[in-house]
């Protein structure tokens, strides 16, 4: 019984880990160094999108940004959040409560700083974006809480 039980106690925890969030770049379809990346973002979206940083809340250019439109990944131009499931939740960050195409974000448990969050990125650069929590408003209930930095706004 207590073979079968740290068996199982084994599994989850490898599960669990398998995907824990790192800094690495988990694309499939760009491949670039870090260098590349460094010389072709700004040091900010270069912090964000390749190194998981976040900016203070209430800074970024698209925190009350109310255009029409569509938010594209600031790393490769991959369409990511329309501006029909944007809202101010309040919490100092772009918040959306639905992706614009779901095979373009990717969600992987994230077990830094003492919390256990999913965290959102690009799937196709692999661009950390920011994090999805449960609290959003209807129809999902979820909130995509996204860096500005992650972003470029258009048509």
């Amino acid at each position: 019984m207590k073979t079968f039980f740290l068996t199982g106690l084994l599994s989850i925890i490898s599960i669990i880990t398998l995907g824990q969030s790192t800094n690495t770049n988990m694309s499939n379809n760009i491949e670039k160094t870090e260098q590349q990346w460094a010389n072709e973002l700004n040091p900010e979206k270069y912090q964000i999108l390749r190194k998981c940083s976040t900016e203070p809340p209430f800074t970024g250019k698209y925190v009350n940004h109310k255009e029409d439109g569509f938010y594209y990944c600031a790393g490769c131009g991959t369409k990511l959040f329309s501006s029909d499931s944007k809202y101010d939740s309040g919490s100092g960050w772009p918040s959306f409560y639905a992706k614009a195409d779901s095979a373009n974000i990717i969600e992987i448990i994230d077990k830094t700083h003492g919390m256990i969050r999913t965290e959102i990125k690009c799937a196709n650069c692999g661009g950390h974006l920011g994090h999805l929590f449960n609290d959003g408003p209807k129809p999902t209930g979820m909130r995509y809480c996204v860096n500005s930095a992650s972003l470029e706004f258009g048509e």
